[in-house]
């Protein structure tokens, strides 16, 4: 019977090699475990249940340790073009969206700029960056309520 454990543990490790979730991994860990059991008893019950118990425990127990490190988007911060959506920036050539020129400096970056709805924006005028449209950026003047 410890054939049939170990080609198990072999379809849950190849399993958790195309999955991303790491939960299969422990169900090939019982499987191994289970294996060494049945070299000490034939008994399927016994054999099934030690296999089962284990499974239960080892997802139980890692779960949180896992989860941790698995499931980072909520504690990922925005980077590179992204980091400067929201930011106020200045127009540091006039923005014609229909010749397609304008730039605006952000963070001590330049970067090439398009109004919003392709509106004109004149040189010096404080801008938000609202988007990231490939490699421009799409700004709305801030008005001075």
């Amino acid at each position: 019977m410890w054939q049939f454990w170990l080609i198990a543990s072999g379809i849950f490790f190849i399993a958790e090699i195309i999955t991303t979730g790491f939960l299969v991994f422990w169900l090939g860990v019982a499987g191994l475990i289970t294996m060494c059991v049945s070299f000490f008893t034939d008994n399927l019950t016994i054999q099934a249940s030690i296999f089962v118990i284990l499974s239960a425990i080892l997802i139980l127990a890692t779960k949180p340790f896992v989860k941790k490190f698995v499931n980072k988007k909520e504690n990922t911060e925005k980077t590179n073009a992204f980091s400067i959506i929201g930011k106020t920036a200045i127009v540091i050539k006039d923005i014609d969206s229909i010749n397609g020129v304008g730039q605006i400096k952000v963070d001590g970056e330049v970067w090439s700029a398009e109004g919003v709805n392709g509106s004109n924006i004149e040189k010096g005028t404080k801008v938000e960056v609202k988007e990231i449209d490939g490699v421009r950026a799409i700004v709305a003047p801030i008005s001075n309520n």
